[in-house]
């Protein structure tokens, strides 16, 4: 594959092509550490401002980004869920603030290990914010957080103190927290000290009080309730609350003849499991029930499993309800290839675009879509892993897929190269993976991005 600009020199459009090339370095898969230390020298690069969040970074790339001379780049590495950690706690001593702020607030986010010392570092930070976002951490030593119970800033000691902490304080700091100056730090202790209410009243009269209360929400409670027999909270199938009769609807231990009979109405949007399905929908017996349930919502439900029977799946796949077949695209990997394929197509929420992810989506056969009037299915084409040059170089000229295709490292490479030259293509064209590093370097160059790793170097 040739140099773009061949000798070096700017071609036509290069000025309008330069920042397309920037950000689509910055989604390309296959972009080299070398490459991606002169990326880093750029402050603001178009495109998306968590870019580095979602590129998977070796140990190398880590350091380079902590040692960023920009800080939101060192701030979004603290967002990035799989960076080696003894790398990341480089953030704890960072210059700014401002990161290890945001560092100490994603502590406890992602599972992350926390390397030693870190927490006390942060702890002792001399900006109070930070002292305060590491209170927030669950599992911070007792004698780490004792000590910020003792802390200068009211906001550090109040979000110090935990009901584990009040105990194993000395009755002199006990005392100070009491009589603290700071109406903060007493309301947190008064929280504290507050007596346990107990269980809620209408969880201690009897079933037949709590059917017939007057507050509604506790007559829901008591609708869906397993403590409550069946035979009473029946009496409220022609409550004149929707809420209590969709509650009674939705029990585990009626009927189907007895929950068809209650008037229930089926809400827009999304709907809480029954628990009675979240708890114990794993099991084939209770998916089974659930799937062949004649409220929709149950089997809505049941749908949201990740792993249901071969003949639960089959059943649920051939529902005649369109969310009951898109939920189970959406939660299950056994979901039929056809129906995953057909909810992509015809799906216009927020989220239809994730079922190309789905495990049954991509194989042999899609290409059969590349002239379908719907250019969903046309990109869907692209999913064919038998799909050749060919068909990807069509539809590079097709508008409403031509994004895709451009990106896809099955593009011949003098149309890849071409590409790099046209505004509007040049974004997905350096985002292909099959771009060679030299030529990713030449866009760098042309777009006039320093060619060292200048404040990019690795910390010792």
């Amino acid at each position: 594959m040739r140099d773009v600009g061949g000798t070096g020199e700017p071609e036509d459009g290069t000025e309008e092509c330069a920042r397309e090339w920037l950000g689509g370095l910055t989604v390309n898969p296959s972009l080299p550490n070398t490459a991606l230390a002169r990326l880093l020298t750029v402050e603001e690069l178009p495109g998306s401002s968590t870019w580095l969040e979602r590129r998977t970074l070796d140990t190398e790339a880590t350091a380079m980004v902590v040692a960023s001379p920009h800080t939101g780049h060192r701030t979004q590495a603290a967002g990035c869920p799989d960076l080696d950690v003894e790398v990341l706690a480089r953030l704890a001593h960072d210059p700014d603030p401002r990161v290890r702020r945001y560092y100490a607030v994603l502590l406890g986010d992602f599972g992350r290990r926390i390397p030693d010392g870190v927490l006390e570092t942060l702890a002792g930070d001399r900006v109070a914010a930070v002292r305060r976002a590491v209170t927030d951490y669950r599992e911070l030593p007792l004698d780490v957080r004792a000590r910020l119970a003792r802390d200068e800033n009211a906001l550090v000691r109040a979000g110090a103190l935990t009901p584990e902490l009040w105990p194993l304080l000395d009755p002199g700091a006990r005392e100070a927290l009491l009589a603290d100056p700071e109406p903060a730090v007493r309301e947190a202790v008064d929280r504290l000290l507050a007596p346990d209410p107990g269980p809620a009243p209408a969880a201690r009269t009897a079933p037949e009080l709590r059917v017939e209360d007057p507050d509604p929400f506790v007559r829901r409670a008591a609708a869906g309730d397993p403590d409550v027999p069946a035979a009473v909270a029946l009496r409220l199938a022609e409550d004149h609350d929707e809420g209590v009769r969709l509650a009674l609807s939705l029990r585990e231990d009626l009927t189907e003849e007895q929950r068809s009979a209650i008037a229930y109405l089926v809400p827009h949007g999304y709907h809480t499991p029954p628990r009675w399905v979240t708890e114990r929908g794993h099991e084939p017996e209770v998916a089974r029930r659930a799937a062949a349930s004649g409220h929709v919502l149950i089997r809505r439900s049941i749908a949201m499993q990740e792993r249901l029977p071969a003949d639960v799946v089959e059943l649920l796949a051939r529902d005649e309800d369109f969310f009951v077949k898109l939920t189970l695209c959406e939660h299950c990997p056994d979901a039929p290839h056809e129906l995953v394929v057909e909810m992509y197509a015809h799906w216009h929420g927020l989220r239809w675009s994730f079922l190309r992810h789905h495990p049954n989506f991509a194989r042999p056969g899609l290409a059969r879509y590349a002239d379908h009037p719907n250019p969903r299915l046309r990109r869907a084409a692209l999913d064919d892993p038998d799909a050749g040059p060919g068909l990807v170089l069509r539809l590079a000229d097709d508008p409403a897929v031509a994004t895709w295709a451009v990106r896809d490292p099955r593009l011949p490479a003098d149309e890849l190269l071409r590409r790099l030259t046209v505004p509007g293509s040049a974004f997905a064209a350096a985002a292909n993976p099959a771009l060679p590093p030299a030529e990713m370097h030449r866009l760098l160059d042309l777009a006039g991005v320093a060619a060292g790793d200048r404040g990019a170097r690795p910390t010792p």
